[in-house]
């Protein structure tokens, strides 16, 4: 695995960790679908998700967790792309996305929510689109406006977890200020070529991202396989959907890393920095 030693993750052990993968940008959307308060499925939701619901530890209680629930989507490119899809076919109630940029055509190697004819057009235009005809059940809010202290709490508002799938650390560590300050659940990954990374946030009982990258890596234009953004934004989604549904096990504490080219995962264990700026001390 291609990898370097940095001081900057906390892991409990010393180990060799991989270069910081900064993440894609991601699509808000536009359309407000009404939603549900009915305790109970409507037999169209029992055959859509059929599949899911017969997971054992699954059943109703949790596609109805999944239905009532609201994710805030940091980001509506490749990540995010991702990420809203498959929440979006798994039922999530409302999704609020979140992204202040336009379609370009260098992001259809791997932003697969829009599609050529989406060039020019806001991201959360094109993103609600999409999601609107693959789950007309699922609420999208569009949130075309940028990150950042002063405006992260309207933009989450009631949401009952955070993904992080944008592209620069900066609004990352908003995102993980405002996580840890309010205990939201946060899912954070990154990609860079054919590698990515990935673990699950819940401040107090994990590291915060403060803790694992103390330092932000300089800015950069990084190369992206469309097909890596797809398998760590597919985790990403797991992620949440476990979270929502009370299901299998989180990435607590845990950081996976995922090298494409040598088809490779390793997990690294980390640790809470009892220094850190952000979460010390709780």
């Amino acid at each position: 695995m291609r990898v370097i030693r940095s001081a900057s993750f906390h892991v409990s052990q010393e180990a060799k960790v991989q270069k910081h993968l900064p993440l894609l940008p991601s699509i808000p959307g536009g359309y407000h679908m009404p939603q549900k308060e009915s305790r109970f499925l409507t037999r169209d939701e029992l055959k859509r998700y059929n599949r899911q619901i017969i997971l054992d530890g699954w059943g109703d209680d949790a596609q109805l967790r999944i239905r009532n629930a609201t994710a805030f989507i940091a980001g509506a490119g490749g990540l995010g792309s991702a990420v809203s899809l498959y929440l979006a076919a798994a039922g999530a109630g409302t999704l609020r996305i979140c992204d202040h940029g336009e379609v370009e055509l260098s992001n259809l190697n791997r932003q697969i929510m829009h599609t050529n004819e989406s060039q020019g057009k806001k991201k959360v235009l094109s993103a609600a689109e999409r999601i609107a005809s693959l789950n007309p059940h699922v609420r999208t809010v569009a949130l075309d406006e940028g990150i950042d202290d002063h405006s992260i709490a309207d933009l989450v508002a009631d949401s009952d977890i955070i993904v992080d799938c944008m592209d620069n650390f900066e609004t990352r560590y908003v995102l993980n200020r405002f996580a840890v300050e309010r205990g939201i659940p946060l899912v954070h990954a990154g990609i860079y070529g054919m590698a990515g990374q990935i673990t699950f946030i819940e401040s107090p009982a994990t590291p915060c991202l403060q803790c694992i990258f103390p330092e932000a890596p300089p800015p950069e234009v990084f190369p992206v396989v469309g097909a890596t953004v797809g398998v760590i934004g597919s985790l990403e989604a797991l992620e949440a959907l476990k979270c929502l549904t009370g299901t299998g096990t989180l990435l607590k504490s845990r950081l996976l890393l995922f090298e494409g080219d040598i088809m490779k995962f390793e997990e690294l264990p980390l640790e809470k920095n009892p220094s850190c700026s952000v979460c010390g001390g709780k």
